[in-house]
């Protein structure tokens, strides 16, 4: 099964190799991890876009269009979970439960007086019973009366277990940990549980510096051709880090070695090349990314400038140098909070059942010991690109070579044998074998080479000589 390489060696003609992440500094404290982000809060405005690496293409500019937003909630607090011994905590990662209910994962929590008190514990699990969108409410823990644990923490010299995925497949659901002291992780790893976040059960494990750090922070987008989509950067908020790509089979996430890198080797971007990085270096915070209303949402907390922003973008392989990047939440300070300026803003994670007509995140703040929380916002005027091309999902029995056009001779790619993608038919040269024969061609995104590329239908599993229809025996339309 492939996804379109959006991006040609034309136009990004210098990627880089995963770089450095940097050097970790030494034991921070948990409360200097985000105190920064009150000093750097400024009034909403234009925030300015990170700067390109030497030989990377240009970064997307900022879209200035009319992005507004509102608080919905406070989803914890001490009125909202302190009955679940969880009134301090944060992240708030939401993930749909196969029992259809929501559970929200959240990072370091505590019970006391404010944060730095009592019961430090990492991850917790908090549910709502209702997870439509209008009706989030938490109204029960793993744990009961106490949120307890999902995992073993002792929190020995510091050490924390911080979440940065949780997402369903089926009836199973997966959670993604970094540990070790925080900015200094260890290694991060990979959970499952079967009955709907009650207990947990560990997969697997990756090394912190694998990739030069840059595999630490994960993100999952659940996509409907049997892969998952794996956004990754280092998990330290104080260095730049490339964004790696990775796709694994929904049946393979508990197997490292099943993860496979996009990269750009040998003038082409293909699966299997070693990681580089699709989009511009940079500081990164919390990432999160999904498949949703046909397309892929990425957001993530920006550090400078302190800001919350979004990509929308067709194939998980579309060139996010040149995708515009939509500023979702802005900084201010506390007491100047409305609309979606927020006072020291991270995390926002997408809350499932968005559309981009009707965007929700669950965002984070901390600026004092008694304001650290997770809130519901809802975000307005999202730009989604809805021009996208139907795609119809063929069978096809080998790799096959693509074209730039149906009476061309020069082999521009591969298309890989399995269930793959097209958009349109064109009457062109004839390719056959013995009695079976096609003129049809088939425009396509193949796995390695240029997007837009054509493909023989004779290398279609169904159908006879000049047929060109799907898997569901929909004639293919005309390009």
């Amino acid at each position: 099964m492939h996804t379109q390489p959006a991006r040609s060696s034309a136009e990004e003609p210098s990627p880089f190799q995963a770089a450095p992440a940097g050097t970790r500094r030494t034991s921070p404290t948990r409360r200097a991890v985000l105190s920064g982000l009150l000093g750097t809060a400024v009034g909403g405005g234009s925030l300015l876009t990170a700067a390109v690496p030497a030989g990377a293409a240009t970064c997307a500019a900022s879209v200035a269009s009319a992005v507004t937003g509102s608080k919905i909630k406070n989803l914890t607090g001490p009125v909202e979970t302190g009955p679940f011994a969880a009134p301090w905590t944060d992240l708030g990662i939401p993930a749909r439960c196969p029992d259809g209910s929501m559970l929200f994962v959240c990072g370091d929590t505590f019970d006391g007086a404010g944060v730095g008190g009592p019961d430090w514990r990492a991850p917790v699990g908090l549910r709502s019973s209702r997870s439509d969108l209008d009706s989030l409410t938490i109204d029960g823990s793993v744990g009961g009366a106490h949120a307890d644990g999902l995992v073993p923490e002792g929190h020995t010299g510091g050490t924390t277990a911080i979440p940065s995925d949780v997402f369903t497949v089926g009836d199973t659901m997966y959670m993604h940990l970094m540990r070790g002291v925080i900015y200094q992780t260890d290694h991060s790893d990979f959970w499952r549980s079967t009955d709907n976040g009650e207990t947990w059960e560990y997969l697997c494990q990756w090394p912190g510096d694998q990739y030069n750090g840059q595999f630490q922070q994960k993100t999952y987008a659940v996509a409907d051709d049997g892969y998952c989509y794996v956004l990754s950067t280092a998990f330290n908020r104080d260095i730049a880090s490339d964004l790696l790509l990775h796709r694994v089979r929904q049946d393979q996430l508990g197997k490292p070695p099943a993860y496979e890198p996009w990269g750009y080797a040998n003038g082409a971007w293909a699966w299997g090349n070693y990681p580089t990085t699709i989009t511009a270096r940079r500081r990164w915070g919390e990432i999160c990314l999904r498949a949703m209303g046909g397309q892929y949402a990425f957001t993530w907390l920006n550090m400078d400038v302190l800001s919350m922003r979004a990509q929308i973008f067709p194939q998980p392989t579309s060139n996010l140098f040149t995708t515009p990047e939509q500023t979702v939440i802005v900084p201010t300070t506390p007491g100047n909070e409305s609309g979606n300026a927020v006072a020291s803003p991270y995390g926002g994670f997408i809350i499932p059942g968005s559309t981009f007509a009707d965007f929700h995140i669950a965002v984070s703040q901390w600026y004092d010991d008694q304001n650290y929380r997770v809130m519901h916002y809802r975000i307005d005027g999202l730009a989604a690109d809805a021009t996208q091309p139907a795609r119809y999902w063929v069978d096809t029995f080998a790799d096959a070579p693509v074209y730039a056009s149906p009476t061309s001779t020069v082999q521009t790619g591969t298309l890989k044998a399995g269930t793959n993608y097209v958009f349109c038919k064109t009457w062109g040269r004839q390719v056959g074998s013995g009695s079976s024969y096609n003129h049809w061609w088939l425009r396509t995104d193949p796995d390695v080479g240029p997007a837009g590329q054509y493909i023989s239908a004779y290398y279609l599993s169904r159908w006879g000589n000049d047929e060109a229809k799907d898997n569901n025996g929909t004639v293919i339309p005309d390009c």
